[in-house]
């Protein structure tokens, strides 16, 4: 199973006691139409750093990433297009999303608590929500906008790394971000973004890296 496969498959399963109907219902629709480059990435970068590493066993962490990007991105959507203001009679589908947007985000958050990405998954919401204000008042929307996916593709390698006990350096951080500004518009599909010639330059920031295999191998206590 690709790495797109495994984090859609685990964040569908993370969220599948949702209720009620209606809003599981807005949930599946959203992931299966949702581009799954932020868990994708959390399991490639895992595998750039271990090669040996089962990236099923990281369903769960994929999953926490890739639901915060939803649920963030759906409230970044909501803000722009303020739907209540267009049908103000009936505004039971907008209300159904910002739940649906709590919901994402939370369970998300519950995937990491308890792993090294934790802090960095609250941040990644904190700076969401200072970008939209600061959008109000800036010339340039759209370079803000961006932000939301450069903070999560930092928080998907930091995940990625953590995953197999190593540190996401600045210049993997830095390059994180300078790929989700590699595109224009909507967030491609996960083969697209994720092709070779970028999961080569993600195994090239694990040079001298020394992680879970070598631990495993008893050289390190």
């Amino acid at each position: 199973m690709d790495d797109a496969a495994v984090a859609r498959r685990s964040a569908r399963d993370a969220l599948g006691e949702i209720e009620p109907v209606p809003l599981r219902e807005t949930l599946d629709q959203r992931l299966e139409a949702a581009s799954m480059v932020p868990g994708a990435l959390t399991l490639s970068t895992a595998r750039a750093f271990d090669e040996s590493v089962d990236v099923t066993e990281l369903g769960e962490l994929a999953a926490g990433v890739q639901l915060i990007y939803e649920g963030l991105s759906l409230t970044r959507q909501l803000a722009h297009e303020e739907p209540w203001a267009i049908d103000p009679e009936n505004d039971i589908e907008a209300d159904l999303s910002v739940v649906a947007a709590d919901v994402l985000v939370s369970r998300g958050f519950s995937l990491l608590a308890r792993t090294p990405a934790a802090d960095r998954a609250v941040e990644t919401v904190r700076a969401c929500g200072r970008d939209q204000t600061d959008r109000e008042r800036t010339d340039n929307p759209a370079a803000i906008d961006r932000n939301l996916e450069a903070d999560v593709f930092e928080l998907a390698v930091v995940a990625g790394v953590a995953a197999v006990d190593g540190t996401a350096s600045e210049e993997l951080l830095g390059f994180a971000a300078e790929l989700a500004r590699s595109y224009e518009g909507a967030l491609p599909a996960a083969p697209e973004l994720l092709a070779e010639p970028t999961r080569d330059r993600l195994a090239g920031f694990s040079d001298g890296y020394v992680g879970s295999a070598t631990r495993s191998a008893g050289t390190d206590p």
